[in-house]
Formats: structure tokens, C-alpha cells, sequence
């Protein structure tokens, strides 16, 4: 799995962990507004970006990668997990405790949805048009990807495999809240956007009911692209969040 690290060492590190389709790239925009110095961890996930020549297995399978990253760094460090990123986020502070410092959920399905075998069907069968640059530009509206990283956009669409696809998306859509979260110690904050469809409000409720020691919010005028779309008030916001604050 392909890491960048960005900053020094002498505060706890922060992990980036973007969404489905996209790669450590889409934190650009944020990453620019953080102190310099921050480090920050931004693996691209397999299956995506320069980790492309290893298909996307599971969300287990990630998430023994991602603890092997984070023990390297010899003491807790924040998670920020965005769409997909977000579930692994959860799992890691549901299940490695010890491991997480403060986490921050953005955009996490956590209602399955109730026909995934149809889905995953339709995905074997269209799995083909990621790799066409007309489509992955429609698709990249809907993230809200800005013009300036259109390009990787669209390159890191055409590398993701069938296998990649079919098994992100079938364990983003299947996903569900773990019992262990529901004692999770760490402080965690769950941000939706107010544009967001009904199920991913839906979803960042349970998350919350599960854990109501979380802090939820709704983030104004976003949609499914909190990271893309008000990246400095998010980097603004985890700063605060990770720092001790919750105002």
C-alpha cells in the first residue's frame, strides 16, 4: 500500500483516508490548509491510486494494513476517514482502541442498503465505464472534484480493476455499525453534509445513537463532498477537533 507522510514527528500523527474511487489526492485541497509542520499520514488504499496493482480484498483485509502503519508510528495517532475511508475509521477505533487517539467520521454509510446483490450485479456489469474518461467526468461532479485534480480523477478511475470495485463497493454498501463501537472510548466526531441524501443522515444518526458520547454535526451547503468542498473550514475543524476542542 503506497504512503505519503507530510510534516515532522514530534506531535501524534494524523491518518487521511479518503473514499471509494478516489485516492490520497482528494486531502490536496484540505492538506494545504493544515500547519505545515503537521505530520499526516495519506495512504492511497489498495486498489486505488499507486496502490492499484493490489486489488481491494475487504475492509478487514485494510484494516490489518492500516494497523501495521499506524504501530510504525509508536504511539496513537487521529483518524479522519472520509465515504469508505470513514468505515475503516470506525473500525479502527471500534476495534484498536489503543491505536486511535481522536477520530473523525465524514459521510459514513452505516445503513445497508436492501438489495446489494443487485448492485454488485449491475456493477460486474457496467464495471467497465470507470475506465472511460466521459463517464469518470460525470461521476466526478458528484464528488464535487475540482477542475484542478480532474486529472487525477480521471487517471486513478481507469486504473481501478472490476475486483476493486466490485468488493469496495459491496462492503461500503453491506456495511453496519460494530457492537465494539458502541464502547468506544476515543472522541469521535461524525460530520454529514445537510445536502446529503436521506440515507447517509440516516446513517450518521445510528452512528451517533451508537455512540452517544460522539459529537454529531451537519455541515452546511456540502453533499456528499465535505473534503472537496469546504476544505478549509474541515481542516479548520479537525484541527480543532484533534487538538482537545469540540467548539
Amino acid at each position: 500500500m503506497h504512503i505519503s507522510t507530510f510534516g515532522g514527528d514530534e506531535d501524534a500523527a494524523t491518518l487521511l483516508l479518503h473514499g471509494g474511487g478516489v485516492a490520497g489526492w482528494m486531502w490536496e485541497p484540505m492538506r494545504t490548509h493544515l500547519p505545515t509542520g503537521r505530520r499526516l499520514i495519506v495512504p492511497d488504499l489498495p486498489g486505488h491510486g499507486r496502490s492499484a496493482d493490489q486489488d481491494y480484498e475487504s475492509h478487514d483485509a485494510t484494516i490489518d494494513q492500516l494497523v501495521r502503519v499506524i504501530r510504525r508510528e509508536r504511539r496513537p495517532v487521529h483518524v479522519v476517514g472520509f465515504s469508505l475511508g470513514a468505515q475503516l475509521a470506525v473500525l479502527l477505533a471500534a476495534r484498536h482502541p489503543d491505536l486511535v487517539d481522536h477520530v473523525v467520521v465524514i459521510s459514513a454509510q452505516t445503513v445497508p442498503l436492501r438489495a446489494p446483490g443487485l448492485m454488485v450485479s449491475l456493477l460486474h456489469a457496467s464495471a467497465g465505464l470507470a475506465k472511460k474518461e466521459w463517464f469518470a467526468r460525470m461521476q466526478a461532479s458528484a464528488l464535487f472534484v475540482p477542475d484542478e485534480l480532474m486529472t487525477d480523477y480521471v487517471r486513478t478511475s481507469a486504473s481501478i480493476s472490476r475486483t476493486t470495485l466490485v468488493n469496495s463497493v459491496r462492503e461500503n454498501i453491506a456495511f453496519t455499525v460494530p457492537e465494539s463501537w458502541e464502547s468506544c472510548a476515543r472522541p469521535a466526531l461524525i460530520l454529514v453534509g445537510a445536502r446529503e441524501k436521506p440515507l447517509m443522515k440516516r446513517s450518521a444518526s445510528v452512528l451517533h445513537d451508537r455512540l452517544p458520547s460522539s459529537t454529531i454535526e451537519m455541515v452546511d451547503d456540502c453533499g456528499h463532498g465535505i473534503p472537496l468542498q469546504r476544505p478549509e473550514w474541515l481542516a479548520q475543524r479537525i484541527r480543532s477537533w484533534c487538538d482537545g476542542g469540540r467548539a
